[in-house]
C-alpha cells in the first residue's frame, strides 16, 4: 500500500511523462507547510529558466504575505513573479506541473496568478 506521499510522487511521474512529450518549458511548483516554491524548467529538463518563491526575503516583506508563505496571498505574489521572469527570459508558453498537488487553494492561486501576469499554459 503507498503512503501519501509515493501516491503524490506517483501522480507527479505520470503527469511529467504527458509533459515531457509536449517539448515544451515546465512551470513546476512545490508546496511545503510553510512555503511555496515555482521554477521553470527547460524543455529537455537540464536547467532552471527562472524561479520564484515565499523564502525571498523581499516577498515576506510584502503586504498581504505579511512574513508568512503558507497562504492564498502569497502563492498569488508568487505566480505573478514566476510570470514576470519567464517573460523576462523570453518565454510566453508552459506546460503547469502540479508535483501531483491537487490543483486548489495555494496551487490554484499561484496559477491563477501566472496566468493574469500573461503566461499562457
Amino acid at each position: 500500500m503507498l503512503n501519501k506521499h509515493d501516491q503524490r510522487q506517483r501522480r507527479a511521474r505520470q503527469t511529467r511523462a504527458r509533459i515531457t512529450k509536449q517539448d515544451v518549458a515546465r512551470l513546476t511548483v512545490f508546496r511545503s507547510n510553510l512555503h511555496i516554491y515555482a521554477q521553470i524548467i527547460s524543455d529537455d529538463g537540464a536547467r532552471v529558466l527562472a524561479a520564484a518563491s515565499t523564502v525571498e526575503k523581499d516577498l515576506r516583506s510584502q503586504p498581504g504575505a505579511a512574513g508568512k508563505g503558507g497562504n492564498a496571498a502569497a502563492a498569488a505574489i508568487v505566480g505573478k513573479r514566476i510570470a514576470e521572469r519567464a517573460k523576462a527570459a523570453g518565454i510566453e508558453q508552459v506546460a503547469f506541473d502540479r508535483s501531483g498537488f491537487a490543483y486548489h487553494g495555494r496551487v490554484k492561486a499561484l496559477a491563477e496568478a501566472a496566468r493574469e501576469a500573461g503566461l499562457q499554459f
